[in-house]
């Protein structure tokens, strides 16, 4: 059983923002750091990797569709993001061993929430893109195939933090370059946004609360 754990997705190989994050006190005292994909690909790829290794069993590491990428790309399959093409040559080949042994999803018994899956996108694809306002029944169609037990899914890759209660449990995504803490009483506890970050947003127009028009692949 977990009493807590500390949820980082899209680290994007940032560096400054890791380390940031990982200095906050709840994510220090977490039983478990959990990272929920696309951790590597950006700027600081390699140190990015050290440092997380540094943590030794603390960490649970779940692959992205990122991972993938910089893995093919370092296998001669070029990406078609140019920054996974600079990342996976500066990768060391222990690292690239690391990235493609990383497994899809992980599950952990969590005190106050049971059995809790953990992925990148969705459980069965890392690029699947579903909403906080996608419908409910794209929603089930997405976790049709999970064992019974699973109470709680928690996902990155929209760059979005949102909790979602579904009729089945409930739904958490991290969001990008940011950190939940699912636990007792925890869940949906947002660690504050770093000062680069809130000088960002304080410049950005407040969005409308629903857009106008949804994707087509969310509906």
């Amino acid at each position: 059983m977990v009493n807590s754990v500390a949820v980082l997705s899209d680290i994007h190989g940032v560096l400054p923002a890791l380390e940031a994050v990982l200095a906050e006190p709840d994510v220090t005292a977490a039983d478990l750091i959990v990272l929920t994909g696309d951790i590597a690909a950006g700027p600081q790829p390699v140190e990015v990797l050290d440092v997380l290794a540094g943590l030794g069993d603390q960490v649970c590491w779940v692959g992205g569709n990122c991972e993938r990428e910089l893995v093919e790309a370092r296998a001669g399959k070029p990406a078609s993001i140019e920054v996974s093409n600079w990342a996976a040559g500066q990768l060391r080949d222990d690292q690239v061993a690391r990235l493609a042994a990383l497994p899809a999803t992980a599950t952990f018994e969590i005190d106050g929430l049971g059995p809790t899956l953990f992925c990148h996108a969705t459980p069965r694809d890392d690029e699947e893109v579903v909403l906080v306002d996608s419908r409910m029944s794209r929603w089930a169609e997405v976790f049709a195939g999970l064992p019974a037990e699973v109470s709680t899914v928690v996902c990155g890759h929209t760059h979005k933090a949102a909790p979602h209660r579904l009729r089945r449990g409930r739904g958490v995504r991290p969001g990008g370059g940011g950190v939940h803490l699912p636990g007792r009483r925890r869940l949906g506890r947002r660690v504050p946004a770093l000062p680069a970050q809130r000088r960002r947003r304080a410049g950005r127009l407040r969005p409308a609360r629903r857009p106008l028009t949804r994707p087509a692949s969310t509906r």
